[in-house]
This record gives C-alpha cells, structure tokens and sequence, in this order.
C-alpha cells in the first residue's frame, strides 16, 4: 500500500476541515505530495501549510488543471471528497435538488473527465469517492442529499466495472455519521440516526488506507453498513418499514 501513496500526486477537494482534512493529512503523512482543495481558501491555507502541501482553493469542478499544475503535471490519486448535505423533501426547492447533483454527482463526473485520459493511456490511476452509507442506504429527511448520494456511488461503480482492466482503482467510501460540520448541520434527524455510532475523520481515514492495502472497491467505516445494505437487498419491504419506522419516531421528536 505504501508503495501505492509515497510520492504520489494526490487531489483532495472539501478538504479544509473534516474528511478531506483528515484525508489529506493522512496521505502527506504516508509521503504522497497532496494538494489541498476547498471552496474557503483561508481553510484550505490552513491545513495545506499544516502538512507541507499546496493549496488550490476554488469549486472542486474546475481545478483540475490547477491541481495538476501544482502536482508538477501529473495527478495520481484524485479524492473527490466535497459533498453538499442537501436536506427537505421531495418539496425542496429545485435550486436545491439542481445544487445537491452539482456537487455530489457531476463534480465527480467533471473530474473524470479530466483524468481519464492520462490515466487510461499509462494503465494507472486512483479514483477515490466519498460517498455516504446514504448512497447505499438513505437517509430520512433529505431527499436530495440520499438521491445525488445514489448517483455518487452509481458513478464509482460503473468506473470501476468499466475501467479496472485499464489500471484504474476506485474507491467508494461510505461512513455512517462522522463527527464534522456537515454532521453538525443534520439537526434532529442526524441526532436519532447518525450521533449515537458517530466516528472521528481519522477513522474515514484509517478505512480508506486499509482498503487501499486491501484494494477493495467499498470502504465501510462503519462495517455494521454491510449488513444493513444486504437486509435491503434481500427483504427490501422489511428493511422500509423499519426504516419508516424511523421516520415515525423521527416525526414525534419534531
């Protein structure tokens, strides 16, 4: 796995705080050359001259090019970590639901893209996407958060299934509850289902580097998600009744 990360350009967006943050410090800390990416540049500065990376603040879509720059023109390992925590219903505005696909579906396909290419034609390369466990799951009161969460996994899937005997490794990471701003910002719906088995960033982290040593295509930080996601495959009318259940008791805490 080392061998995968030391001196490996490595892209992550989102990442002046939470994930990313953790994300990035844990690959400068295993020898890669990581640039620091997020839309604050005052964050983004932060943590870049915290770990001795290079920051490249701006909307994830279209730093590519300025990323790759910085990395001396080759980027090897591209997190696509930025997301947005979309919250409401079927009833949110469209703004809402055009601003949720934006950012966690498209920046992603922008993204590839811009790699592919590179990678395809020299036979390596390493897409890295956190999803959420809502991308295999849901996650009741945020309908366009759960939805564009599908599609973010959708998307690494079909690269892996397309690309993987052309040298391209892909990552789908799906956490439960995180203890970051976007967790904060859930209010009572993320109090009932994600705060009480909530890990730290670095736990995100530490799975990602585990299943990169492992290659494995689905990061769970939390494993308990592996179960969850086969009671929905096998019994999917049990698996939304308990989950309406759920909402049922998220509804009376309102």
């Amino acid at each position: 796995m080392m061998e995968a990360v030391q001196d490996a350009g490595v892209v992550v967006t989102g990442a002046g705080g939470g994930i990313g943050a953790a994300l990035a410090r844990r690959f400068a800390a295993a020898g890669a050359r990581v640039v620091v990416n997020d839309l604050d540049a005052g964050k983004a500065g932060a943590v870049a001259d915290e770990i001795g990376a290079i920051a490249v603040p701006g909307d994830a879509s279209a730093i590519i090019g300025a990323a790759r720059e910085a990395l001396g023109g080759t980027v090897d390992i591209y997190c696509a970590n930025a997301g947005l925590a979309s919250g409401g219903s079927e009833a949110a505005e469209e703004t809402v639901w055009a601003r949720a696909w934006d950012v966690n579906v498209m920046a992603h396909v922008r993204a590839a893209q811009e790699l592919l290419p590179a990678w395809l034609e020299r036979g390596s390369g390493r897409f890295v996407s956190t999803v959420s466990a809502a991308g295999l799951l849901t996650m009741i009161g945020a309908a366009p958060y759960s939805v564009t969460k599908h599609g973010a996994y959708s998307f690494a899937e079909w690269l892996s299934l397309t690309y993987r005997h052309r040298g391209l490794k892909v990552h789908a990471i799906c956490p439960q509850g995180v203890r970051t701003d976007m967790l904060a910002a859930t209010g009572s719906a993320g109090d009932l289902v994600l705060q009480p088995t909530a890990i730290e960033p670095e736990d995100v982290a530490d799975a990602l580097f585990k299943g990169i040593e492992d290659d494995r295509f689905l990061i769970l930080p939390h494993p308990e998600v592996a179960g969850y996601f086969q009671a929905r495959a096998t019994d999917p009318d049990r698996w939304l009744t308990n989950m309406n259940h759920m909402q049922q008791k998220w509804e009376e805490t309102r």
